[in-house]
């Protein structure tokens, strides 16, 4: 069924619909609280609350399971009552209502309770809107989602800055607060931008028809996701880990702090989206534009290679690696992640039948939940092999999901 746009001679803005920057800017937002809060939150349970490590840990574990498993119920009910747009706004105020009473150390359990709840009708509601903005036929509907996902790594880079700062020198509360002012603009953003979305479809489940290959390559993507993030969620565990206490960060008499690498990432994808998305574009209008699921492929390979890099400096370089190094690593792990990451979510939206966007979107990020609990797993292994073991390692774990995605290229290719 051809998606439904919402006219490009009258709203476009850059270049794109109206809508993309609406939607851009309330995700952006709702990260920006998101990281926000989870900046300070094992910091808070363990300065302010007094909890012992074990303790904080397992809460913020358990606290960031749940986020993953919402979408699943608030995706049914966005699709089946609420509708996409009621859920985002309702799911907004239930996360604002939470950061508040972040700010009320009695009140730690309700209210991250609520930001789980909320996030599980605005995760699956939100970014499924954005196939609404374009015809089928457009070529800019491939690159939307890349575009879409600069927004998150906006927020992720922004948050922590403010809301961190705010809670660490001027008290938790303020950092707390921060953190549902972000939410309330987004809220802002969303509810004063809704004419420039696509209209939206009756809050029912209709009849649903799926090709067995849309049911098959949704099903695919969804294990590879969950292979490839167990290497890719490795940047905040053993990378952080090896960039610690394996890499030579001075510079200039200065040593670098090692959680400064951690916004590397996000800094890239705003650097290199646009390389990305005018590719895309320019290889749409000669017909060569690879498919979704051809992309993702060239994703996982190059993440596989970027550990393969890893893992010779760490075999070869006999002491501390130069930080050098870790950024170019850094630069082929973001360059690969815009490969599979933002498209892997569109294709979620895209082949969502009518009626089951929300609970198809909730998919894509039940798989994250998934590929998380792997790269927890996976990191286990850091203390009882060598680095350079573990970092080949890892390359093989990318490398099987672009395996099995080149697979479902080709099985898709000769299917139609």
């Amino acid at each position: 069924m051809p998606a439904r746009g919402v006219g490009r001679a009258v709203r476009d803005w850059f270049g794109q619909p109206r809508g993309l920057t609406i939607l851009f800017l309330t995700e952006m937002w709702e990260k920006f609280s998101f990281f926000g809060m989870r900046a300070l939150l094992v910091y808070y349970m363990t300065k302010r609350l007094g909890f012992p490590q074990e303790k904080a840990s397992l809460i913020y574990g358990a606290y960031a399971a749940f986020v993953y498993f919402t979408p699943i119920a608030g995706g049914w009910l966005a699709d089946r009552y609420l509708g996409a747009r009621r859920a985002v706004l309702i799911g907004s105020a239930v996360m604002m209502a939470g950061h508040v009473l972040m700010g009320f150390p009695d009140l730690l359990y309700p209210a991250l309770a609520c930001i789980a709840l909320g996030s599980g009708l605005f995760l699956p509601s939100l970014p499924g809107q954005v196939r609404g903005l374009y015809e089928a036929s457009d070529p800019r509907l491939g690159s939307a989602y890349n575009i879409y996902y600069v927004g998150i790594n906006l927020g992720a880079i922004l948050s922590p800055f403010v809301c961190g700062t705010l809670g660490e020198l001027y008290g938790w509360h303020w950092g707390f607060g921060a953190a549902a002012i972000g939410m309330g603009f987004g809220l802002l953003v969303y509810s004063s931008g809704g004419r420039y979305l696509a209209p939206a479809p009756p809050a029912e489940l209709q009849p649903v028809t799926l090709k067995g290959l849309n049911v098959r390559l949704l099903l695919g993507v969804g294990i590879a996701v969950v292979i490839f993030r167990g290497a890719y969620e490795q940047l905040g565990n053993t990378i952080a880990l090896w960039a610690d206490t394996d890499v030579d960060r001075f510079t200039f008499g200065f040593e670098i702090p090692g959680s400064w690498f951690q916004a590397v990432d996000p800094l890239l994808v705003f650097l290199l989206t646009p390389l990305a998305v005018a590719l895309w574009l320019r290889q749409a209008k000669r017909g060569r534009e690879p498919s979704a699921s051809g992309k993702m492929a060239i994703g996982a390979l190059g993440l596989a290679l970027s550990y393969l890099l890893l893992a010779a400096v760490a075999g070869l370089s006999g002491g501390k690696a130069s930080w050098g190094w870790l950024m170019l690593f850094l630069f082929a792990f973001t360059a690969s992640e815009l490969f599979i990451i933002p498209v892997g979510l569109g294709l979620f939206a895209r082949l969502a039948p009518e009626g089951m966007k929300s609970i198809t979107m909730a998919g894509w990020f039940f798989a994250s939940f998934a590929g998380n609990l792997v790269a927890g797993g996976l990191g286990y292994f850091w203390s009882r092999m060598s680095h350079a073991a573990f970092f080949a390692s890892m390359a093989g774990v990318a490398a099987l999901a672009s395996l099995i995605l080149h697979r479902l290229e080709r099985q898709a290719s000769h299917e139609n």
